[in-house]
């Protein structure tokens, strides 16, 4: 079984990757589905990751949205049909760095 810090770096890996695709820009996102498609599997991978943090290291975390990051993983596994692009760039563009910061302070603070 795989243990927080390991999902954490999955959540690390997932950004970064999230980060090589957004780099392109926003028109790049808005007109290329496989940007869209790569940008949504790894917010899924991000919100699956979050899903299997212990309940603990959430609890000493709270400055993280965790059930926010969840919800939006719900939302794009079961209801890829309605999957809003302006939203998906809103949390690429504004929530990610946060996350990013606040993962590798972890990560650094538990030696992991």
């Amino acid at each position: 079984m795989r243990d927080d810090f390991e999902r954490l770096r999955d959540i690390q890996e997932a950004i970064g990757r999230i980060e090589q695709q957004a780099a392109k820009g926003r028109s790049a996102f808005e007109g290329d589905e496989l940007i869209q498609t790569w940008i949504v599997h790894h917010l899924q991978i991000i919100g699956e990751a979050t899903r299997h943090v212990s309940s603990e290291l959430q609890a000493k975390h709270s400055e993280i949205p965790w059930s926010r990051i969840t919800g939006m993983r719900n939302i794009l596994v079961h209801d890829y049909f309605a999957v809003d692009t302006e939203a998906v760039w809103h949390v690429v563009e504004r929530d990610l760095p946060s996350l990013k910061r606040q993962v590798d302070a972890i990560l650094k603070a538990g030696g992991g």
